[in-house]
């Protein structure tokens, strides 16, 4: 096998199993151990792979309630709002956007006094001017990761 799109080949793989080992990777790309274990040493280096961590069910430990919380902050204060939201041990998403709002968090909670309590604390912050809340009825689709494109030639 080429080495041409070997990364990619790597990283699909991982996300079909993140816990293959490095000879069933080898096996499976036609490569070496070696050159399996030195591609993983880069893409993580590089910041490409971040960790290997199992993708947790909330709901089934008693988080159902979710929880999309829109908020509108003073302009300067944005990345010290998102980094308090970050810090927050159930907000499992914090984003800075663009549009009419300004930081969108994803929060998971047991039940919806909990959400309630937590978003009471959130707007006694002088820097957010105004929330918008809305509960998630039916998750579709959530931690979904998608294969790399690889172009075959």
């Amino acid at each position: 096998m080429t080495y041409e799109n070997l990364d990619a080949k790597l990283i699909n793989a991982l996300l079909g199993n993140g816990r293959a080992s490095l000879r069933s990777l080898g096996k499976q790309l036609d490569v070496s151990v070696t050159t399996v274990s030195n591609h993983l040493q880069d893409l993580e280096a590089n910041g490409v792979i971040n960790g290997y961590t199992p993708i947790i069910d909330y709901d089934n430990l008693g988080y159902d309630v979710t929880a999309v919380v829109n908020l509108k902050v003073e302009g300067s204060a944005i990345p010290t709002v998102a980094d308090r939201l970050r810090e927050q041990k159930q907000m499992v998403s914090v984003y800075e956007v663009t549009g009419d709002y300004d930081i969108v968090a994803i929060g998971k909670f047991e039940d919806t006094d909990g959400m309630n309590d937590q978003i009471k604390e959130l707007l006694t912050d002088v820097d957010i001017r105004e929330s918008n809340t809305s509960v998630v009825l039916n998750a579709v689709s959530e931690n979904e990761q998608f294969d790399l494109d690889i172009d075959e030639e």
